[in-house]
């Protein structure tokens, strides 16, 4: 299919851009590069620079590539951020996604793969979290998420915009190849961070939290593979292709990790010493999220290949090692 992945330049979406090269699939890639990086998108890929809020170049861009399909990452996605200045996000997440679906309506193209998040669970009572769990964010860039699932639901009933929405949580590790990895400003995420201080480039790393009911204290979070994510979507695409009908899975690793076995994976994997300082809980961080992935297993045959922590943390190392000041845009 010729595929518009937005946000292609980004960390999920340049990895799933080259999922689908490697699955015979046309790509074309639109970025506002707020977020993405030049560097990150891989040579003789087309390439349109703009936002997706922009409703006339989204047209062009769909009719001029002959789009068949849409991927959709472009996003602003970090929590904190979400609850101080919570305007961005849904200009950006809701309004702008908003606008690429109507354009898509427009140009009769009526298959979207959604780039969802497990954020518009909240904190959910029982673990593992399935796609059944009463919806509830607790910040507004769930919020935002939920509102644009809220409109693929209303466009499917409406104008027959089939979609998949695809919720996860801790998107980690690199591209086997080490070419492409992540690479925030500013970084919020922990593996990037601890692998930040094994590098010198930070003089420690921060536990918030050393008293939760899990068996360190720490906080458990589900760690998939960025890679195992990327593939997800492709699956999903060919899915919505074959079955022309909406549906919602989870993707998780199966099982959590807490905050002090990523930390003790960055020392094996790198070989270094990593000075972790505890501190104060941060107040709304649940003990353990963790995601169920059946559904997807079992429908869509989607099997992740990164499951143990060291693996996912070694692809990660390997790009921070070869690329300490990231893609350097």
């Amino acid at each position: 299919m010729r595929v518009l992945v937005t946000g292609g330049a980004g960390y999920i979406g340049s990895h799933t851009v080259r999922e689908l090269i490697r699955n015979k699939h046309e790509v074309v890639i639109m970025d506002n590069l707020s977020k993405g990086h030049r560097g990150a998108v891989p040579a003789g890929i087309p390439f349109e620079q703009g936002d997706i809020a922009d409703r006339a170049l989204v047209s062009d861009i769909l009719q001029r590539y002959g789009i068949e399909a849409v991927i959709h990452f472009a996003a602003f996605s970090l929590v904190g951020e979400s609850m101080a200045d919570p305007a961005p996000y849904f200009r950006n997440n809701t309004a702008g996604s908003l606008a690429l679906f109507e354009a898509m309506v427009q140009n009769r193209i009526n298959k979207v793969i959604f780039s969802s998040t497990a954020a518009v669970y909240g904190e959910p009572e029982q673990q593992p979290i399935t796609e059944n769990a009463p919806k509830a964010p607790t910040n507004n860039y769930g919020l935002s998420k939920l509102m644009i699932e809220e409109i693929l639901r209303s466009f499917d009933r409406a104008y027959g915009l089939n979609y998949v929405s695809l919720r996860y949580f801790n998107a980690a590790g690199a591209h086997i190849s080490g070419e492409i990895g992540e690479d925030h400003h500013p970084e919020t995420h922990l593996i990037p961070l601890v692998l930040q201080a094994a590098l010198g480039q930070r003089e420690s790393i921060r536990i918030f939290g050393t008293d939760y009911p899990t068996p360190d204290g720490t906080c458990v979070r589900d760690y998939i593979h960025v890679s195992d994510l990327a593939n997800a979507h492709v699956l999903a695409l060919e899915y919505l292709d074959r079955e022309h009908t909406s549906n919602i899975f989870n993707l998780g690793n199966g099982e959590g990790f807490s905050v002090r076995q990523v930390i003790d994976s960055a020392v094996r994997v790198t070989g270094r010493n990593i000075a972790a300082i505890e501190d104060e809980r941060r107040a709304g961080d649940p003990a353990v999220l963790v995601a169920g992935s059946d559904r997807i297993k079992q429908e869509l045959g989607w099997k992740p290949e990164f499951t143990g922590i060291d693996s996912i943390v070694a692809t990660a190392w390997k790009w921070h090692l070869n690329h300490p000041e990231g893609f350097g845009d």
